[in-house]
């Protein structure tokens, strides 16, 4: 196996690097202070290539991988997780959803405008009081004639005030029935379908979350997407992406704490010499460094199964609930390297503690992903 970038993932990380130096790191202080979510940022990411990282050329992408994109998340995150994190949603969920199981009208309509940001994706399964029981979701759809009638919400939905295009399941069946579910594509300006209480997030501040609503909106079937029925085997199908999406934010984060903490070692001075030379620290940092290049591997060999249409389900499950563990503990480490400083919002470290928390909980918690790597390692 050849672990060294290729020339095509080290021209994409050195131009997301100078574009997140120019463009990211002068504004990450305030965009989390305000809650901000820059939409003139993704615009132009759009123009980059970075928001349709996955999608074929003839479709106004930038027709890449999984080992391209894993790069893509990854440096940005370094210097803004929530930028990686709006990033990863636009591109893995919404964007991939059509992607996948559009017909040819549909990803002609919907695919150039979301590969170059033109405009902005949502994806919306998680329902109050449902969370991980999908199944279980209220939100219906009734068939009228050529138009479905939904009712219902969601909530923890990036970009849902900012999206112009929203994928969504909602039930068309019995409760519980995992064929009861079909996914719909919702535009902005539709009438009955709006947005609701933005979340005061503990951390990725400036990517926007919110809820959708749907009060009697009524969408064309022409907007469906797939079969009826087939809304939640579609869903899990896109998640098996998704985990590798929230893995490459987790590496990232995870990168940037370490960095931050390896250079203020280097840096801050005690007894007379570099507390890096300390064996507390020192250790510290060995360990991180190691856990780091483990989740690394774990995430490319995900990337190489889905970029050769092998099952990732495990792999991209593996890649998730570990690189979403280390990034929580190279943060948390980060800051005690810190001391003190590591508690200010002068040093980076204490924003990285906060948004790694989201990478054990998006996509599915720890707990999940163990239920999914088990379940499918008793079936073998």
């Amino acid at each position: 196996m050849n672990f060294e970038y290729n020339e095509t993932q080290s021209m994409i990380a050195q131009s997301i690097r100078d574009f997140a130096e120019q463009h990211i790191r002068p504004y990450v202080k305030e965009w989390d202070e305000a809650q901000h979510f820059p939409v003139d940022l993704f615009k132009k990411l759009g123009e980059m290539g970075f928001m349709g990282v996955l999608v074929p050329e003839e479709l106004g992408g930038s027709g890449l991988g999984y080992h391209e994109y894993i790069t893509v998340i990854e440096e940005i995150s370094k210097v803004d997780p929530s930028i990686g994190l709006s990033v990863a949603a636009h591109n893995s969920l919404c964007t991939n959803h059509i992607l996948t199981f559009g017909n040819e009208e549909q990803k002609k309509k919907w695919i150039p405008k979301l590969a170059t940001a033109e405009h902005i994706g949502a994806w919306g399964l998680t329902e109050h009081n449902t969370g991980s029981d999908a199944g279980g979701m209220n939100t219906t759809a009734v068939k009228d004639g050529d138009h479905w009638v939904i009712n219902g919400a969601k909530n923890f939905i990036t970009h849902a005030k900012s999206g112009d295009i929203a994928v969504v399941i909602v039930r068309t069946g019995e409760k519980g029935d995992s064929r009861g579910m079909t996914a719909f594509v919702f535009e902005k300006g539709m009438e009955g379908f709006t947005s609701g209480k933005k979340e005061d997030k503990l951390g990725m501040r400036a990517s926007e979350t919110a809820e959708l609503i749907f009060d009697n909106c009524r969408v064309p079937d022409a907007n469906r997407l797939g079969e009826v029925g087939e809304g939640f085997i579609q869903a899990m199908k896109i998640l098996d992406g998704g985990r590798i999406s929230i893995g490459a934010l987790s590496l990232g984060i995870a990168k940037g704490a370490y960095e931050a903490a390896l250079q203020y070692s280097k840096e801050r001075h005690q007894f007379g010499q570099p507390i890096g030379s300390f064996q507390g620290i020192g250790f510290k940092l060995a360990d991180m460094a190691t856990e780091i290049e483990a989740s690394e591997l774990l995430l490319h060999k995900a990337a190489y199964l889905k970029n050769n249409n092998k099952p990732v389900t495990v792999a991209g499950a593996m890649g998730k609930m570990y690189s979403s563990e280390v990034c929580v503990s190279v943060s948390n480490e980060a800051v005690q390297i810190h001391g003190g400083y590591g508690y200010t919002k002068d040093y980076p470290v204490e924003k990285f503690y906060r948004d790694s928390k989201l990478c054990t909980i998006g996509e599915g918690t720890t707990e999940i992903q163990k239920l999914v790597i088990s379940r499918n390692l008793l079936k073998e």
